[in-house]
């Protein structure tokens, strides 16, 4: 088993390398550079600001520039936001993002999980039924249309919270719903369909008939089963929830990591977008991994297969 993780942590250094390759001349294949807006500077300046930044270089050699960066950590300065480095735009950030992706992600694997599992158990009730439609709901209206009806209804209606901006915990709570929307219903759909199959399995029926109720059979029998294709799931969901919605974080106004890397494409700050690209896929790389680890503690028969 620590083979196959080390190899797992080989394919991701190998992909992080790819993903940093790739971006990097994607980068420099877009027309026009960080400067190309700036209104009426003299070409002297332009020039100087090229030197600055070492982008009147030779491509190859500032890849080479690059990569000796990314192995130190060290991303570089800012092309349009002067005095600050790439590495503090991000720790601003992420925190912020962190922190409502958390809030999130909490969310979703608690409702999406209890009412899975109390719609399976209560097949085809009236409580199944709503579960059912509330999970449709969930996966067919956009985040940002239930993010203006949340801001609609418990803003400017009711006025519980606050309508956008960052500060407290009432700040979080209407993106970090708007935010589980979706996740809450797929997980909600795959904990159902995968709890009707447990539940008809012999070691269920044989739990039943030793007279062990339906909570107990479902707490220490089926859920841990169940429950594995979300644990699957929940690496890319974990990775993308905690490092932020691009929408919901504009709609709220939230300062998180998605609005800068908006900002950064719409500026063509090479080196911010380049960083938070990176960082963005080792997140989602690391959750996979996590998940992969996961699975061999839950699932006896995984670790048994690679010793």
């Amino acid at each position: 088993m620590i083979k196959h993780l080390l190899k797992k942590l080989l394919t991701l250094l190998i992909s992080l390398f790819i993903v940093a390759t790739i971006t990097f001349f994607c980068m420099h294949l877009i027309p026009g550079d960080p400067f190309t807006d700036e209104e009426a500077l003299p070409q002297e300046i332009l020039d100087a600001l090229y030197r600055h930044y070492h982008l009147d270089k030779p491509l190859i050699v500032q890849y080479g520039t690059y990569l000796k960066r990314l192995v130190m950590l060290d991303f570089g300065p800012s092309l349009k936001y002067q005095g600050r480095s790439v590495t503090s735009i991000i720790m601003d950030g992420f925190p912020v993002s962190f922190t409502l992706g958390l809030e999130a992600l909490c969310l979703a694997l608690f409702f999406g999980v209890t009412l899975g599992s109390l719609s399976a158990i209560k097949k085809g009730r009236f409580s199944d039924q709503c579960s059912r439609i509330l999970a449709l709901i969930g996966i067919s209206v956009p985040s940002f249309i239930l993010a203006t009806f949340l801001q609609y209804i418990f803003s400017m209606k009711l006025g519980i919270f606050p309508v956008a901006r960052w500060g407290t915990f009432s700040h979080t709570v209407l993106p970090a719903l708007a935010l589980s929307a979706l996740p809450t219903a797929f997980i909600a759909r795959l904990t159902r369909s995968t709890m009707l199959e447990t539940l008809q399995q012999d070691y269920i029926v044989t739990a039943k008939s030793k007279g062990l109720s339906t909570f107990q059979i479902v707490r220490r029998h089926a859920l841990r089963n169940a429950l594995l294709p979300v644990i699957s799931y929940l690496g890319p969901l974990a990775s993308s929830i905690l490092t932020g919605s691009f929408v919901i974080e504009k709609i709220f106004g939230v300062p998180g990591l998605g609005q800068w890397f908006v900002m950064s494409v719409m500026n063509r700050d090479y080196s911010l977008i380049m960083a938070i690209t990176l960082f963005y896929s080792a997140f989602l790389m690391v959750g996979v991994y996590i998940v992969d680890i996961l699975y061999c503690l839950i699932d006896p028969r995984i670790r048994k297969s690679y010793e």
